[in-house]
């Protein structure tokens, strides 16, 4: 093959969807053909026996054209009175003989063949010498290119492959396509390839056959997390939103041990107050997903339209469960906690500080040079978590504050003279501020200490949730020195939520399994037969319970199912994802026309799900953010209103 044909490599545009029958389609418009012969022509424009691509880029069909013709016209094979060497032609059509003697044979071609119209007469002898001279000449040809081929194949693929990476961030990330024709991101990606310069995509190739690669795989991906649901279960998140124009939307999220995955997203305006659609659009849901697989639904939300179809919801469906994400109900938890009279009190105390010292560059760097550097606000990716949180690290910073006010430095400030700075420092000298700050605290940071662990976790929490729930309350308990009268209320608070709206068999099938499936229960309630084995009592602590009972439960299968499915589900809402929710907000406003609806429905399927498979390597134990919103109400009194 010459070097230049291996420049088109025509697997770069086409993939074998079926080897056996020889079956490809086409990277740009999906069609499917015969061969990758007709694949080219395909490309290329060049009707005959396939219909012309009509996504291919005019580079690349202009290209493919261009070799067709140019093969056409200068195959010798094509023209009249050209024959192949004789020994190929013939040993083709299975009449070459190189062992015989002085033997005669003819070779009769016929139009379409590989020998040439007319006929060749020779002996065995001369046919053998001729086809050691070609052999011996084409095998010269292709060891001078096998070398110089396998660097440009593995250039090209090393190009391919960049190419591929950069539509994926950009997918990944939501980034205009126009950016790749930036100058500065050229240069950008090939300082970061040295001397080896990066073919950047271009945007029709990022719309084009990058997208639909990254489509292929991605359904790939999300077919071998479906083949996981009919084991262990799934779950389906609800994300809820209403958007600047008033719609009300809602996107769907399926997850499960394997990972989870962006399923659709959905325009509900028009049924917000009907409960009987609702119901149904949610039955199309579990339906897709498939009955068999969904074990709960877990709302975003305990108010709204949620709320009114959680209500009825397990009236129609039985054999699944309606929860509400505890992270929501933990907030709400947090949320009404901060509306008593003392924590209400304390938090916007807390607020003057923050915006004090936040608010004016020479106090925050008089701040920072006592801190060590370090910010008085705590910026949280659970915005529940935030006032106490940055209330915990106002109390932690408290010498720090007494030292700062009382120094020679903040003397010589303006602020130490105005009434505004003598009150934030008579607030700091107050010693029933500090006192009543460590009473909220010891209210909500058992409750933020959870949101910490579920957040972090790498293991589904459903058989650990009620356990972790006691111990919270516990820690309250003991904090307030197990005085009745202080903890009561907070407890009151948590039993109210939780009863209400985060309370479920489902959360407490490790401990109430045995009234299900009394049957088998005996012998695991007793650690006889095969429970009763030393290593496996040693390893419940080491293995999930839905780990454990994979390990241990085998000799009872019915048993060992019903555990495993209600123990592999989350009890985490879809807000840990923390998705944009924009190009659903797009991809829901009509006005395209069909083919660019196809392709943002693409390029928003491959955008879900591309920052959910990746979510595992992103999410962390810690819920603190690294970026402080500076038009957040603990740094300003309002949002200033937009200038136009």
């Amino acid at each position: 093959m010459a070097a230049d044909d291996d420049f088109f490599n025509i697997h770069d545009h086409g993939t074998s969807v079926d080897r056996k029958k020889g079956r490809v389609q086409c990277n740009y418009c999906g069609k499917n053909m015969s061969g990758f012969s007709r694949l080219k022509s395909h490309l290329a424009g060049i009707r005959g026996d396939v219909t012309p691509c009509e996504r291919v880029p005019e580079n690349v069909k202009e290209s493919w054209r261009n070799k067709l013709l140019e093969k056409k016209e200068g195959n010798p094979s094509k023209k009249e009175g050209n024959v192949y060497p004789p020994a190929i032609s013939c040993k083709r059509n299975g009449c070459s003989n190189l062992n015989g003697g002085v033997k005669q044979f003819k070779c009769e071609a016929t139009r379409g063949s590989d020998c040439d119209s007319g006929s060749y007469t020779g002996t065995a002898s001369e046919q053998e010498e001729g086809a050691e001279q070609h052999i011996s000449l084409l095998k010269r040809r292709i060891d001078s290119q096998t070398s110089f081929n396998f660097e440009k194949k593995k250039k090209d693929s090393l190009s391919w492959q960049a190419q591929k990476c950069i539509g994926r961030f950009f997918y990944e990330m939501g980034i205009d396509f126009s950016v790749a024709n930036s100058p500065s991101f050229q240069d950008m990606i090939n300082a970061s390839r040295g001397k080896e310069k990066c073919e950047i995509p271009s945007c029709q190739d990022l719309k084009g056959w990058i997208l639909h690669e990254e489509v292929m795989e991605m359904q790939e991906y999300v077919k071998s997390i479906r083949h996981s649901w009919e084991s262990t279960g799934c779950s389906i998140l609800l994300d809820g939103w209403t958007d600047e124009n008033g719609r009300n939307l809602v996107s769907f999220i399926v997850d499960c041990p394997q990972g989870p995955i962006y399923l659709r997203s959905s325009d509900i305006s028009a049924f917000i107050g009907n409960v009987d659609a609702l119901q149904l659009l949610l039955d199309g849901v579990i339906e897709e997903v498939g009955v068999n697989n969904v074990v709960q639904i877990v709302a975003c939300s305990t108010s709204g339209w949620m709320g009114d179809v959680g209500k009825q919801f397990m009236e129609r469906r039985r054999t699944v469960f309606w929860t509400v994400s505890v992270f929501d109900c933990i907030a709400l938890m947090l949320e009404k906690i901060g509306m008593i009279d003392f924590a209400r009190e304390i938090l916007e105390k807390a607020k003057t500080i923050t915006k004090f010292i936040h608010g004016h560059a020479t106090v925050l760097k008089l701040f920072r040079d006592f801190t060590g550097k370090r910010n008085l606000i705590k910026p949280s990716k659970l915005r529940s978590a935030m006032p106490f949180l940055t209330l915990e690290n106002i109390v932690a910073e408290k010498k720090n504050l007494k030292a700062m006010f009382a120094s020679f430095e903040w003397s010589r400030t303006k602020w130490a003279s105005r009434t505004e700075g003598k009150r934030i420092v008579n607030l700091v000298e107050d010693r029933s501020f500090w006192s009543t700050a460590r009473m909220v605290l010891k209210a909500t940071i058992p409750l933020v200490r959870v949101l910490c662990l579920i957040n972090g976790a790498d293991k589904p929490q459903v058989g650990y949730i009620y356990e972790t729930m006691d111990q919270a309350k516990e820690t309250i308990k003991e904090e307030f020195k197990n005085k009745k009268t202080q903890y009561w209320p907070i407890w009151e608070i948590i039993d109210e939520i939780w009863d209400n709206h985060l309370h479920s068999p489902l959360h407490a099938a490790d401990r109430h399994t045995q009234d299900l499936i009394s049957f088998q229960l005996d012998e695991y309630r007793h650690a006889k037969g095969a429970f009763s084995r030393g290593s496996a009592v040693d390893q419940i602590n080491k293995y999930s319970p839905a780990e454990w009972w994979s390990h241990y439960g085998v000799q009872y299968p019915e048993l060992q199912r019903f555990a495993i499915r209600i123990l592999s589900q989350t009890c985490e809402g879809a807000s840990k994802y923390s998705l944009k929710r924009s190009l659903s907000e797009k991809l829901l406003t009509n006005g395209r026309n069909p083919i660019e609806q196809k392709r943002l429905s693409d390029l928003t399927y491959v955008h879900y799900n591309l920052q959910l498979q990746n979510s595992g390597r992103a999410l962390k134990g810690d819920i603190v953010d690294d970026e402080i919103d500076p038009l957040d109400e603990w740094i300003v009194d309002e949002s200033p209103e937009i200038v136009t």
